[in-house]
């Protein structure tokens, strides 16, 4: 092998190695994150009380509207720093790029806090229904929650170029040290100091300022520096103009496919009942967090690879990280779905939490698994800077789902809501994955369906018809049911795995490794 051979094969090592360092480091990250906002939930509640989580849970949906303001920076950062790393751009062109949309970004969040601020007394006193809070907190809490979302909304710049210039492990470990302090020390702050509502959000603008200005330290001391100071250009926002565009299409078009039932139940429903609906959502989202760290950490090398024209290792990766996605996925729906009621309470100790969230949380978590699954097709088209086919599928959804929202909710409350989502999510597979197939990658579709997909959950459905003889009886012991999640997820995760074609000789490589290991 010659000497130019040598150093290919040592660049796909370099390369295959940083892909796993990534995915480990976002696990650990995004994982804590998460283990961090779930854990203190319960404590949340027995301090503020239902009606006050559930201005939390609208704390997060205004957060995912108002990102609708983002513009497309955030993935238009992260596709040109990964592509500034294949040296599309210079040190110049990206300072300028990434000054421009802070400048940008900044102006938006100004105005994002003067506009929620400006609102805070209709929501308060029109828009919200609570019984026991008075609307004077309310929207005290309102008012301090409009800085908080301008802020939380720039944080978004600085973590779509640190995940594009695949500095992946710094950003996830100093982003679980914040996430640590934001949700443990709110828990301190309301037990021994002030257990109100304004203080949860006061506490939260000083961790979100900590946490830009950490971040946006971060990126600068990356990116090379430039021969000349960054300025506003106007050029660097027309080179990505058209990429931003289709983005800023597909997040408001998105927003309002996944957003639209929390604002109607939030007028509909006590803030009481809202809270429960929103607890529902936020455990459902737990599958975000489990395939998250998948296809954050293997879209920056699909962009290098589509910049170099480099197919066939592109469809290699495409199809590993899809099965990654559905075996770890179906683990975790088969567990919310089936057994969602154990899941609340071995959680939150709280048998009256449990039965009114589980029914809910059983159908949202088939629909976030159904939309899971389209994260690497998604993540493939935009690595090929293809944002129309999502763009035009999510436009005829909207059509569809506003009105179907309109007249199901009404009849069906949440529970409706919750399976015009999964009806939702089931068109995107059956219609989406075709399309983005036949013009990407037009011999890998059934290759998806077959063996990325329903092979894999094949063996999840399995085990649960096996683990449904084995699950505890009642809502008595958190201990006994914390020990039937984990052996069955486990077991999920194992057969799963064996059953996916791409994944199962790297397991039975591990496994062999360790076996030799252990009796050597």
């Amino acid at each position: 092998m010659g000497f130019h051979h040598w150093l290919e094969a040592l660049a796909i090592i370099i390369r295959q190695t940083m892909i796993k360092k990534n995915i480990i480091a976002n696990y650990f990250g995004q994982g804590w994150t998460a283990l961090m906002g779930l854990a203190f939930v319960p404590l949340y509640i027995r301090y503020l009380g239902m009606e006050s989580y559930g201005l939390i849970g609208l704390f997060a949906v205004m957060q995912a509207w108002l990102s609708l303001l983002d513009m497309g920076m955030s993935p238009t950062l992260n596709r040109e720093m990964a592509r500034f790393t294949s040296g599309a751009h210079s040190a110049q062109s990206i300072h300028n790029l990434l000054r421009s949309l802070e400048m940008i970004c900044f102006s938006f969040a100004v105005l994002i806090a003067l506009g929620v601020f400006s609102a805070s007394g209709y929501l308060a006193s029109d828009w919200l229904k609570a019984d026991k809070l008075p609307t004077t907190v309310v929207a005290q809490a309102l008012s301090v929650m409009a800085f908080v979302v301008a802020l939380r909304f720039v944080e978004g710049i600085y973590r779509g170029s640190l995940f594009g210039l695949q500095r992946q492990v710094w950003y996830n470990s100093a982003n679980a040290i914040l996430a640590t302090v934001r949700h443990a020390g709110a828990v301190a702050i309301l037990a021994w100091v002030s257990p109100t509502i304004q203080t949860f959000f006061f506490w939260q603008a000083a961790i979100s300022l900590l946490s830009i200005a950490v971040f946006a330290r971060g990126v600068h001391r990356v990116l090379p520096k430039p021969p000349l100071p960054p300025k506003f250009s106007y050029t660097a926002l027309t080179d990505v103009w058209r990429f931003a565009r289709g983005m800023l299409g597909i997040t408001f078009l998105a927003i309002l496919l996944t957003q639209v039932d929390k604002v109607l139940l939030s007028r509909m429903l006590t803030l009481e009942s809202f809270g429960y609906y929103t607890l529902a959502a936020t455990v459902a989202g737990v599958l975000s967090t489990v395939i998250g760290p998948i296809t954050d950490a293997i879209y920056p090398r699909m962009v290098e690879l589509a910049t170099e024209d480099d197919p066939a290792t592109l469809v290699s990766i495409y199809h590993q990280g899809a099965q990654l996605v559905t075996i770890l996925s179906a683990s975790a729906v088969m567990l919310l779905s089936f057994f969602s009621g154990g899941i609340i309470f071995m959680w939150s100790g709280n048998i009256n939490l449990a039965e009114n969230t589980a029914p809910l949380l059983s159908v949202l978590a088939v629909g976030s698994f159904l939309n899971a699954l389209m994260w690497m097709p998604y993540r493939c088209q935009l690595a090929h800077g293809w944002t129309g086919l999502t763009l035009k599928i999510n436009l005829v959804a909207v059509i569809v789902l506003i009105p179907a929202i309109i007249w199901v909710v009404p009849q069906y409350g949440a529970l409706g809501a919750a399976w015009i989502w999964v009806v939702l999510n089931t068109g995107y597979i059956l219609i989406s994955i075709h399309l983005m197939h036949r013009r990407l990658i037009p011999k890998e579709k059934w290759s998806w369906y077959l063996n990325d997909v329903l092979l894999p959950i094949s063996g999840a459905i399995g085990v649960t018809l096996l683990a449904q003889q084995f699950q505890p009886a009642s809502y008595q012991d958190r201990w006994h049911w914390f020990g039937f999640l984990l052996i069955t997820g486990v077991i999920y995760i194992a057969v799963s795995a064996t059953l996916a074609n791409r994944i199962r000789p790297r397991l039975l490589m591990v496994v062999g490794r360790t076996f030799l290991w252990r009796f050597s």
